[in-house]
């Protein structure tokens, strides 16, 4: 029963911290930028309950079973899949990152010269593409990654 409480405190602080900073953007009570300040500091203070969470359970005893795994995992030979979903992860991410800032900048651009020129759509559609076209391909490295290990 701890364990599921446990579980729903990051998920209740995250999903509560956007709703508020949804609701406080929507009511023009706050900035944007106070908005995504205020989400930075609640992913800050979710991370450090779960962490704080995960001590409570190593102090617990809990957490030998798992360590103990980790442990074996570690000695096996594990560690390169470990890394291997690591460098997945961070190949998804990053590029998912570089992809949206590419089509934040690219996107209304594109609007903004279809809506003086509607003959500027095709054009200004590849440049969105390509932007999108990032994101993809760092999706298609981690697939590659994935399916290596497997």
């Amino acid at each position: 029963m701890l364990e599921y409480v446990l579980l729903a405190v990051p998920v209740v602080f995250l999903v509560a911290s956007v709703y508020f900073a949804y609701k406080n953007v929507v009511m023009g009570r706050r900035s944007r930028k106070s908005a995504v300040l205020r989400q930075i500091a609640s992913f800050a203070i979710v991370g450090s309950v779960c962490l704080i969470t995960s001590m409570v359970a190593m102090a617990a005893g809990e957490g030998d079973a798992a360590a103990e795994a980790a442990k074996t995992a570690a000695s096996s030979g594990d560690i390169n899949m470990g890394l291997s979903m690591i460098g997945a992860a961070l190949a998804t991410g990053i590029s998912g990152i570089g992809g949206g800032i590419a089509v934040g900048g690219a996107a209304p651009a594109a609007i903004g010269a279809t809506s003086e020129d509607p003959k500027a759509f095709g054009k200004a559609l590849i440049f969105v593409a390509l932007g999108e076209g990032v994101a993809l391909y760092g999706l298609l490295v981690s697939i590659l990654i994935i399916s290596k290990i497997g």
